[in-house]
């Protein structure tokens, strides 16, 4: 993002109960999920959302059996998979309190990636077999960030990106190595913009 685009008045994210499609600002959601760490902060380390959104998109460039448009809207899925979290903050270590509670806050997250999906054009559901890819990679990437941030996390039941335990996939083969929030930032925010443009030779439905 140059300074023009830095000095543009950012619609950031606010009341989950109102949000619409025409009002989301990715550029927003970019720093938000730059600037918040997994694990709810309980790290050594600063692990931004962003930056692990971006691990498990690119990683799923890297999957084969799919042809460019289709992979290219898998990776935005991918990127955009945590986004709900720049409206609805859910603590990994804590539960709501009540039934009551917990559907209303289920609900609330339902609506905020049902309208992201609808701002970024991509439709709700995946078919089957994508959206096992998807989650096969991010467990994948769960476990290389546990290989190299094996500090972070809580210990308790998962509940979100990289919090709680359960049994790990493979890990990635790459290493990961925290970036700065403004870096993962601009990585997430420029990569959206990619994602966002169909395949060559495809059209926009």
């Amino acid at each position: 993002m140059n300074d023009s685009e830095q000095a543009r008045t950012l619609r950031w994210p606010g009341d989950p109960a109102t949000v619409a499609a025409e009002s989301v600002d990715f550029e927003a959601v970019a720093h938000v999920l730059g600037n918040t760490c997994c694990w709810g902060g309980r790290s050594r380390r600063f692990y931004s959302l962003a930056q692990h959104a971006l691990t498990v998109s690119g990683a799923i460039d890297r999957l084969g059996g799919m042809n460019e448009e289709d992979r290219r809207v898998l990776s935005l899925h991918a990127l955009l998979a945590d986004a709900w979290r720049a409206w609805v903050r859910e603590d990994p270590g804590a539960q709501p309190s009540g039934k009551a509670a917990a559907q209303a806050r289920r609900s609330e997250k339902a609506a905020v990636i049902r309208t992201v999906l609808e701002a970024a054009r991509l439709d709700i559901g995946l078919p089957g077999d994508w959206a096992d890819a998807l989650r096969f990679t991010q467990r994948m990437a769960e476990a290389a960030v546990s290989r190299d941030l094996p500090e972070g996390g809580t210990g308790g039941e998962r509940s979100g990106p990289l919090g709680g335990t359960g049994p790990l996939f493979p890990p990635l083969k790459d290493r990961t190595r925290p970036l700065r929030p403004d870096r993962a930032a601009t990585l997430w925010f420029e990569r959206f913009g990619e994602l966002s443009k169909p395949a060559q030779g495809d059209t926009e439905q």
